[in-house]
C-alpha cells in the first residue's frame, strides 16, 4: 500500500484558499451529504446559480469537486456535482515541507495573493 505523495506548497495554498470561503464550505458540506445539480444546490444554499457556478469552478480547479453530465428521465443533460474524497493533515512539519516547494513570487519584493 503506497502513501500519498506529499502535497506541494502551491497545491496546499490552492486548497486552503479555496476552502477559506463560507459559500464554498457550505457547497462542500451540501455535496458531502448528496450529489446535486446546480439549480437544486443553488436553491438549497440560497444563492444565485451564477454565484454558485463561480464557486463550483474554484472547487473543481482545486480538485475538491467533480462534475459529471447525465441524462435525466426526460432526456435533458444535467450536470451533477459531487465531492471528491479528500483528507488533508496539517502539522508544522507538513507545512514546512510544503513551503519548501512553493513557486517563488514573480519579481523582487512581490508577495503572493
Amino acid at each position: 500500500m503506497s502513501a500519498e505523495p506529499p502535497i506541494t506548497g502551491d497545491d496546499l495554498l490552492r486548497v486552503l484558499a479555496t476552502l477559506a470561503n463560507p459559500h464554498r464550505l457550505r457547497v462542500v458540506a451540501a455535496l458531502a451529504r448528496e450529489r446535486a445539480y446546480v439549480s437544486r444546490l443553488a436553491r438549497e444554499l440560497g444563492i444565485s446559480r451564477a454565484l454558485l457556478q463561480v464557486h463550483l469552478r474554484k472547487l473543481t480547479a482545486a480538485g475538491l469537486v467533480t462534475a459529471r453530465l447525465e441524462l435525466s428521465e426526460d432526456g435533458r443533460a444535467m450536470k451533477y456535482y459531487e465531492v471528491n474524497p479528500f483528507v488533508f493533515t496539517l502539522t508544522p512539519g507538513i507545512i514546512m515541507r510544503a513551503a519548501e516547494t512553493l513557486t517563488p513570487p514573480e519579481g523582487p519584493g512581490k508577495e503572493r495573493g
